[in-house]
């Protein structure tokens, strides 16, 4: 049981460790050897901040103050590499955390350097590129279209798009024709990937920039969503800004790697709703940009559609990307999927998306999770292209990862192909997300402390 005369230094920002070591009568410098020695070095005492006198040290120990570090109680590896952490903490309460090797392709076609990355991944990788297009089609090209048909017929696309280059124009969409560099890299994320299975731990500063973590933000969930495992837990907390960047430090320290050198993904996409426990969050986000060195064009944050957050969200200084789940394309499905519509409709919801103020080269992403002949018709779609003709924004398809408990089934892969095509034809860039961690119960939605391992292939 957590003693409340303690004090964690985890999620302290340099303010509030300023006062902490000037309360034991410390000058304010000291702040920053401890956010060094804590966000960056990942120390787990006190004992071990070098940097500080062993007096300082003692004087810390003596007021109360730890680490707040969590801690790993269970790992679960899939076949994909995939690794999911059950990480506890100090009440006894835990969340899982998911570390995906080679992220699942929910960057792509954000605008950012990690979208772009995980594009070009898409485009080489031989055997999960759902985000590939037809027709040796470039993303780059699709988004093009995309912004030509949002901004009723420009002419070329905006200098901040990246161009099609004339290797995605020879590129042809089984990737049978290979130049001898795409050869190499396809051989190097082959050894990559054995190198994963085997748990070999990465050097510092050779992570290419897709690996993604994938963090909690409460225990358990009250957005109730239907076809969500997390849904069934309820929501039993929410977790504090320590808790939420303790989960990124616990896991960059067990993989061995460490930003700014290596380029992490993150993803507030696990368990609970960011936006409902918005200050813990903001801030959490802020620690993770100013001290663990995570850029925030690198983080996204999902929310089932919190819309007055949604605004609030737009006006911070440091903000992660922006995702939504939409998940159906009409509010009577909507309502029956996330029963959170009743209070904030579609309507409501697409007015918060219009007028919320991207960046450059940003683009909201719309998340929408398919269900086997409830949400994934042609008409689906065609309402979809309706709900979000004006917005520049992109569509991450998810097929339902399924699990004990969930009424709903898996679509055909033709029915989320169809699906994804009415999008692209509209000018939506649409992508399909790599289920990542299936056979553990660490793909989207099956976040629910199981223990067990999952039977549904890895895909």
């Amino acid at each position: 049981m957590k003693d409340s005369s303690q004090i964690e230094l985890l999620g302290l920002d340099r303010h509030e460790l300023a006062s902490l070591v000037g309360s034991v009568g410390e000058r304010a410098y000291r702040a920053g050897q401890i956010a060094e020695a804590v966000y960056r070095q990942r120390v787990e005492s006190v004992a071990e901040i070098s940097t500080l006198s062993q007096q300082l040290r003692a004087k810390l120990a003596e007021k109360g103050v730890l680490i707040g570090v969590p801690r790993i109680e269970q790992r679960f590896v899939s076949q994909d590499g995939t690794v999911r952490y059950l990480i506890g903490f100090a009440d006894g309460q835990s969340v899982e955390t998911v570390w995906m090797p080679e992220g699942d392709g929910g960057e792509a076609g954000d605008g950012s350097e990690a979208g772009e990355q995980a594009e070009r991944f898409a485009a080489l990788n031989p055997s999960g590129a759902e985000a590939q297009l037809e027709n040796g089609e470039s993303i780059a090209a699709l988004k093009r279209c995309a912004t030509q048909k949002q901004e009723q017929g420009q002419q070329s696309a905006t200098p901040d798009e990246p161009r099609r280059t004339q290797e995605d124009q020879s590129r042809t969409p089984d990737q049978q024709s290979r130049t001898p560099e795409e050869q190499s890299r396809t051989q190097d994320q082959q050894q990559g990937r054995t190198q994963i299975r085997q748990r070999n731990r990465p050097s510092q500063g050779q992570n290419q920039g897709r690996s993604t973590i994938c963090i909690s933000s409460q225990v358990g969930c009250a957005v109730d969503c239907q076809f969500c495992l997390t849904a069934l837990l309820g929501v039993k907390r929410n977790l504090t800004a320590g808790e939420i960047v303790g989960q990124v430090c616990a896991v960059l320290k067990d993989q061995g790697v460490s930003p700014p050198e290596d380029r992490i993904n993150l993803v507030f996409m696990g368990m609970g709703e960011p936006f409902l426990n918005y200050d813990n969050f903001v801030k959490a986000a802020r620690l993770l940009v100013e001290e663990v060195g995570i850029a925030e064009r690198r983080m996204t944050v999902s929310t089932a559609g919190i819309v007055p957050r949604i605004q609030d969200f737009g006006g911070e200084k440091i903000r992660p990307k922006l995702a939504i789940s939409l998940n159906a394309s009409n509010d009577a499905l909507r309502t029956r999927l996330m029963p959170l519509n009743k209070k904030w409709n579609l309507e409501m919801l697409m007015a918060a998306a219009k007028a919320y103020p991207l960046r450059t080269r940003e683009w909201i992403t719309f998340e929408y999770v398919l269900l086997g002949g409830v949400n994934d018709a042609p008409e689906n779609a065609r309402e979809v292209v309706e709900l979000l003709r004006g917005i520049k924004c992109k569509v991450n398809l998810i097929a339902l990862n399924p699990g004990p408990g969930i009424e709903f089934t898996t679509p055909e892969v033709e029915r989320v192909a169809a699906f994804q095509t009415i999008l692209r034809d509209a000018g939506i860039p649409a992508f399909v997300r790599r289920p990542r961690g299936r056979d553990i119960y660490a793909a989207c939605g099956q976040l629910k402390r199981t223990v067990e391992i999952a039977t549904a292939p890895a895909l």
